[in-house]
């Protein structure tokens, strides 16, 4: 009985945490959507309000007209969405190559790709805004995809969980009952790392969502990004917040729903990977 009440008593103190830090991590939205939906006098109150106001639409059509809102928000899901799908397409097939196939210079390689990681993002920008003019791309979506389209830290994370989740026997196996490199790509590494590739997709499409200096540098002012946009609501000498938290929780729904769909796929392939074991 004593064992039986401190198992649950650690329970409760488990479900508590995990309580405390949803409630944590869900209060700057709430907190958001609370100064959106009334004026810019909240802000200045001892007390503030733990309720929202009634002013939400008609904030948030001000700031969808006040900037060129739908067009940046349409053009940030253009961008993350192509960048997501292209960086899990290009990782897995790096990741698969470095992890199950033999050829030379395989090693090196890897260590070259993982090097530039240490390279800060910043050094590289006047270099590709440089090759980006040459190529005509200044103020068009091409500039922000195609520096995108891939990264190292992408090939190095499927590199390695591709080294665990798919045997050597399995690839050898494939290739016995003559599977081609596409094939067994295809078949076999595809669904078995589905559950990276989801959080892959997941932790690209939020990079690519909230950059901000590279969209700002590279794209014309009335071609942006959502994020570049939303920075133009406070760009005036007098900043009201209710206006920019607006549209900061209008550009926030998209994001929380490709999360939420993604983390289904995460969890799902983890699931299936836990009664396959």
């Amino acid at each position: 009985m004593r064992r039986s009440g401190w198992t649950r008593l650690r329970g409760l103190w488990v479900y508590g945490l995990l309580l405390a830090f949803v409630l944590g991590s869900a209060f700057p939205f709430y907190w958001s959507f609370l100064v959106a939906s009334r004026d810019n006098g909240m802000l200045g109150d001892k007390i503030p309000p733990l309720l929202p106001g009634g002013n939400f639409f008609a904030n948030a059509s001000r700031a969808v007209h006040a900037v060129a809102f739908w067009k940046s928000l349409s053009n940030s899901m253009i961008v993350s969405g192509t960048v997501a799908a292209s960086m899990v397409l290009f990782a897995t097939l790096a990741g698969f190559a470095f992890a199950k196939l033999r050829f030379r210079g395989r090693q090196p390689l890897f260590l070259f790709v993982v090097a530039t990681l240490a390279l800060p993002t910043q050094l590289g920008v006047i270099p590709l805004y440089i090759a980006m003019s040459k190529l005509g791309w200044t103020g068009h979506l091409t500039a922000v995809i195609v520096p995108s389209l891939v990264s190292a830290l992408g090939v190095f994370w499927m590199r390695q969980y591709i080294l665990d989740a798919i045997p050597d026997e399995l690839v050898e196996a494939a290739r016995m009952d003559g599977c081609s490199m596409i094939r067994i790509y295809w078949h076999v590494c595809l669904p078995a790392v589905r559950p990276a590739a989801a959080f892959l997709a997941m932790f690209t499409f939020m990079t690519a969502w909230n950059d901000f200096f590279w969209p700002l540098v590279v794209l014309d002012a009335d071609n942006p990004t959502v994020q570049v946009a939303i920075e133009e609501l406070q760009s005036g000498y007098y900043v009201d917040y209710s206006l920019v938290l607006a549209g900061t929780t209008l550009a926030t729904i998209p994001i929380v729903i490709v999360l939420a769909a993604l983390g289904r796929q995460i969890v799902a392939g983890v699931m299936q990977g836990a009664v396959k074991g």
